[in-house]
């Protein structure tokens, strides 16, 4: 649908664009794997315990990290629109395009993120806003557009 055709004010800026379902998700998780790990570590017998090595739970450790450390780059996605540029934050990378770089945004039925054209032809992911969270999502795509037409 074009931007012309939809209607409504753009937003006011900065305005930041962060997924709702993940951000739940990840904190639900992990809180969860962080209990239900505890209490299977309490539960183990003393002596089982004991017997692990110094390097068999730097390694249990290691991947709890891994896991904090996947689901922080999930959580922190996010889309920010300010009158000089687009910042797009997916994981862990940063990517500031100017108002003139991004030429649209889209977000097809089933798609996973919306996906921003940029000018020299080639397409980047905006994992901040998730297609998961439905009409959240599709007003956040109406809301830059209208953004996008504006500049």
């Amino acid at each position: 649908m074009p931007a012309g055709s939809e209607g409504g004010a753009a937003p006011s800026l900065p305005r930041t664009w962060r997924p709702l379902g993940v951000r739940l998700a990840g904190w639900v998780f992990g809180v969860s794997l962080l209990i239900v790990v505890t209490v299977a570590w309490l539960a183990v017998p003393a002596g089982v315990r004991d017997a692990t090595t110094f390097l068999q739970r730097v390694t249990l450790l290691g991947f709890v990290a891994l896991g904090i450390a996947i689901m922080h780059a999930l959580m922190r996605c996010r889309v920010t629109a300010t009158t000089e540029h687009l910042v797009v934050v997916n994981g862990y990378r940063r990517h500031d395009y100017d108002w003139a770089q991004v030429l649209g945004v889209s977000l097809p039925a089933g798609a996973p993120w919306a996906t921003l054209d940029l000018a020299d032809g080639t397409t980047v992911s905006a994992m901040g806003i998730q297609g998961s969270d439905g009409e959240r999502a599709r007003t956040a795509v109406r809301e830059l557009r209208l953004l996008l037409q504006r500049s």
